[in-house]
């Protein structure tokens, strides 16, 4: 990327493959259990919950809050790892882009967005829905 940002290569899976087509739509897709009601990240056909087989793919509302972030400073550009809380109720780790890092607080709601890799893929990351939205 023109920033100096590398991402890793998604390699989907017969498991992900319709996740990593979502995101190329500009879609969030996220696993649910139809047997237990709950949602759950990483997206795998058995239920961590459950371990019921019966899950199924939902769109997500693609927000979340910050449950925990970490600039990386050391890495030229600088970066945000962060655990987002998805709306669905999964937490995942991710990044968050697009911001001013040193704004960022635990429990601000972000929202996801999408970056292409090198190979065009697309990497759903999240911003602060206040700079999101103006």
């Amino acid at each position: 990327m023109s920033d100096g940002r590398i991402f890793i290569e998604p390699v989907p899976t017969a498991e992900t493959e319709a996740f990593w087509a979502g995101t190329a739509e500009g879609r969030f897709l996220v696993r649910r259990c139809r047997s237990c009601g709950k949602a759950h990240w990483y997206p795998r056909t058995i239920c961590p919950f459950c371990s019921s087989d019966e899950t199924e793919w939902v769109e997500g509302t693609g927000e979340g809050t910050i449950y925990s972030f970490s600039i990386m400073r050391r890495a030229k550009p600088n970066y945000v790892m962060a655990y987002v809380t998805l709306t669905e109720g999964p937490t995942m780790m991710t990044n968050i882009v697009d911001c001013d890092p040193e704004s960022l607080r635990i429990g601000d709601a972000v929202r996801v967005t999408y970056v292409k890799t090198a190979e065009g893929r697309a990497l759903p990351m999240f911003t602060p829905k206040s700079e999101a939205s103006a």
